[in-house]
């Protein structure tokens, strides 16, 4: 069955918006004349167990146009700047080329981190709704969580909560601030991307064994003291790292707006990747960004509830990319898009990313 996914709207929703609005200052970037609109958007479901379930979606994603120069190593041409809230200012050379593609219900194809860079687990949490909006109970409770969990799935000897952010587009246009932190609450990222870099990647590790910078986390957690000591660094260089985000979804509500999507880490191709700059005061940070490629295989996870969380790699220093020799992904790239078949009445999405650094004990075989 296939059935117009411009019905799933409402114009009256801001929630809706097929193609979120971007803050962008360049002479360079595509005001996206072509831009695919909702009536464009199909859902397709099939029967299964006597259910009318959906198979794929079709969704906008704000790939880099085919104009943009690519690099695995920043050329200084992409960037913005990031306050100590956690907020960005104008994104600089930008050209936006926003692609139609279809988005597989990952439920129905059990991703795993290991080939694909992405994996759905049932985790439930001790922390309340409310409580993902102040860091005491996120950093006495759930952080620990989040810790124990990713060493009993990776093997890994350390696995440390270094970053997070709560997302909702209300609670950006609010200015909502997260209790006790300072930082503000952001809005669903709507662009195609990874966290990391080969360049940014090796050097968060670094970083993470010195004394923490202005936005750290941890610094707030522990004070001046490192995350890692020395030797945790050393033996992540040696043998293998890993940078893993575990999304959630907050609200008591199926997760229906501006669902996290992610793409196959196996049909990546490095060609596709540019190299974008986050300059902080005191450092810089990279993601790669990408241009189109119809290899990409696009999964999500409708109606995520907040017993379950999405197991993401961002680095893994085993995977081809990180200059491992192994087959194991290196990362996924991944958006938020609007979901077609989402109810017109669907609660604004709210959620939590926290990333974690994993120090491995031997070399890339693992429990993944």
């Amino acid at each position: 069955t296939i059935r117009e996914g411009g019905s799933s709207f409402s114009s009256r929703r801001l929630f809706h918006v097929v193609i979120p609005p971007l803050t962008m200052a360049s002479a360079s970037v595509n005001t996206w004349p072509d831009a695919p609109t909702r009536d464009d958007l199909k859902v397709r479901t099939e029967k299964r167990d006597g259910e009318e379930t959906v198979v794929a979606v079709d969704g906008v994603f704000n790939y880099q146009s085919g104009a943009v120069e690519r690099c695995l190593r920043s050329n200084g041409k992409l960037y913005t700047v990031r306050d100590g809230t956690g907020s960005d200012g104008a994104m600089v050379g930008m050209q936006w080329g926003p692609t139609k593609v279809t988005v597989e219900n990952g439920r129905l194809t059990n991703p795993n981190l290991d080939v694909d860079g992405f994996e759905l687990r049932r985790f439930p949490t001790s922390v309340g709704h409310l409580d993902f909006f102040d860091e005491k109970p996120l950093f006495s409770s759930y952080f620990p969580e989040c810790e124990r969990l990713i060493k009993e799935v990776t093997g890994a000897k350390v696995a440390r909560v270094f970053d997070y952010n709560v997302r909702s587009q209300g609670g950006k246009l609010e200015k909502k601030e997260i209790k006790g932190g300072g930082s503000q609450v952001q809005a669903p990222a709507h662009i195609v991307h990874n966290d990391y870099t080969q360049t940014s990647g090796p050097a968060r590790l670094r970083q993470l064994g010195n004394k923490p910078t202005m936005n750290d986390v941890s610094r707030r957690m522990r004070g001046e003291a490192p995350l890692l000591t020395q030797e945790e660094v050393e033996l992540g260089l040696k043998n293998r790292f890993m940078i893993i985000n575990v999304w959630r979804s907050i609200r008591p509500e199926p997760c229906e707006v501006y669902p996290l999507a992610l793409a196959s880490a196996s049909t990546l191709d490095p060609n596709d990747l540019c190299v974008f700059e986050i300059r902080y005061a005191d450092r810089v940070g990279e993601n790669y960004f990408a241009a189109h490629n119809p290899q990409h295989r696009w999964q999500y996870f409708p109606r995520m509830t907040p017993d379950e969380a999405i197991l993401l790699k961002q680095w893994d220093s085993a995977g081809a990319l990180g200059g491992g020799a192994g087959t194991t992904s290196t990362f996924s790239l991944h958006s938020a898009f609007a979901d077609p078949s989402a109810s017109p009445e669907a609660a604004d999405r709210q959620s939590i990313e926290t990333r974690l650094i994993c120090i491995f004990d031997d070399a890339p075989s693992s429990k993944l």
